[in-house]
């Protein structure tokens, strides 16, 4: 298991929802906005722990989050659930395989539930096909279940929730703990995030939504858990202005924004 002293630093690579901000066709201020902090890639996340590094999800600004940052090698990406916005770019992760070659091929390690690694299989058939095409995206999958598991001497505590009628996973590492797309956690699971000292949740809108946190939901689990600094990700154009918005928040809690890092 990776020392308790390790650094660990969080990047937010995207912190909008399904759709992204700005909206396509959408004239709304926030969507107009010159803010970069209005600026919403699909909700995404980088999470270094010492030299290992992991993502979480890799929706379809997948690509464009790995440029940004400068990515060129990954320890593992880590499925929250298997809608699209979560797993529409792994194709692109072919160049993360070939990076180095001819010197060397790398296979990127991939992991979800059962049920987010048969949706992988499925839209991406093409690359565990037994006779694959030159070129294909070079993925291992890799289920967990409910238990903590380990990757590369890391520990990583799944978190259970609710996204209406789906299953979704967050994600501990020690003091740091990422959920999206939640709209329900039991006390089980939420137990698990006691002792947490940074924790990312989702917030849709201020408005309650059928399946994901508003504002107010976002901040009952923060107050539950009580971290040191919370912030919230996975947010519409709905939630208006980031300056504006932020000012609507309590003490010690922040909603995101692309880019953002932050050391534990």
């Amino acid at each position: 298991m990776e020392p308790s002293s390790s650094i660990l630093r969080l990047t937010f690579l995207g912190t909008g929802t399904s759709q992204g901000v700005p909206v396509i066709g959408c004239d709304c201020a926030v969507c107009c906005s010159t803010d970069t902090r209005d600026r919403r890639l699909r909700t995404s996340a980088m999470v270094e722990v010492g030299d290992k590094r992991f993502v979480i999800d890799a929706g379809p600004d997948f690509r464009e989050q790995m440029l940004r940052e400068g990515v060129s090698h990954i320890t593992a990406i880590l499925l929250t659930h298997k809608h699209k916005d979560h797993i529409g770019g792994l194709d692109d992760v072919r160049a993360l395989n070939f990076v180095d070659y001819p010197q060397a091929i790398h296979t990127v390690h991939i992991y979800g539930t059962h049920d987010s690694c048969s949706c992988v299989r499925k839209d991406y058939d093409y690359a565990f096909s037994d006779n694959p095409y030159r070129g294909v995206p070079q993925m291992v999958l890799h289920e967990f279940d409910t238990e903590p598991f380990e990757i590369e001497g890391v520990e990583i505590v799944p978190i259970r929730g609710a996204h209406s009628r789906f299953e979704v996973t967050g994600f501990r590492f020690g003091k740091l703990a990422y959920l999206t797309d939640f709209k329900e956690i039991d006390n089980k699971e939420l137990s698990k995030l006691q002792g947490v000292e940074l924790l990312v949740v989702n917030a849709l809108r201020f408005e309650p939504h059928d399946s994901h946190f508003s504002v107010e939901e976002a901040l009952q689990v923060i107050e539950r858990v009580a971290p040191q600094r919370a912030y919230l990700t996975h947010m519409s154009h709905d939630i208006g202005l980031h300056c504006v918005a932020n000012l609507r928040l309590p003490e010690g809690v922040e909603f995101a924004y692309d880019g953002l890092k932050i050391e534990i």
